[in-house]
C-alpha cells in the first residue's frame, strides 16, 4: 500500500511539472535579445534613423513572448527573427552615422589645414 501511495504521490507530482512547463512554447530569444543589447550599446537610441528600429526590435521581442505565453511557436519565431533584423539594422545605421561624423570632421579639419598654410 505504501509502494502504492509513493507511485501516485510521483504521477501526480510528475503532472503538475508537466503542466506547469506547458504554459507556453519554448523560445531562443538569445539572438534577438543580444541584438538588441549591440544596438544599445553603440548608441542606437541617439541616431534617430537607428532609433526607430531599436524600438521595434524591442517591441517585436515583446510580441515574440507574447505569442509563445499562447504556444504560438512558428509565429513567435518569426517575430523574433524580425527583431533581430531590426536590431542589427540598427546597429548598422548607428555606425554608418558615426562614421558619416567622423568622415564630415576630417574633412573640417583638413580645410583648417589648407587654411592655416
Amino acid at each position: 500500500m505504501r509502494h502504492l501511495s509513493m507511485v501516485v504521490c510521483g504521477s501526480v507530482l510528475f503532472a503538475a511539472v508537466i503542466a506547469g512547463c506547458g504554459g507556453g512554447a519554448v523560445i531562443n530569444k538569445e539572438p534577438s535579445t543580444s541584438a538588441i543589447r549591440a544596438a544599445e550599446e553603440v548608441g542606437a537610441s541617439g541616431v534617430p534613423s537607428a532609433s526607430l528600429y531599436l524600438q521595434l526590435a524591442k517591441e517585436e521581442l515583446e510580441q515574440a513572448q507574447g505569442l509563445a505565453a499562447k504556444g504560438e511557436k512558428e509565429e513567435a519565431e518569426s517575430m523574433l527573427q524580425r527583431a533581430q533584423a531590426d536590431a542589427e539594422l540598427a546597429v548598422a545605421l548607428s555606425r554608418s552615422d558615426a562614421d558619416k561624423k567622423e568622415a564630415t570632421e576630417a574633412i573640417e579639419r583638413a580645410r583648417q589645414l589648407r587654411q592655416d598654410n
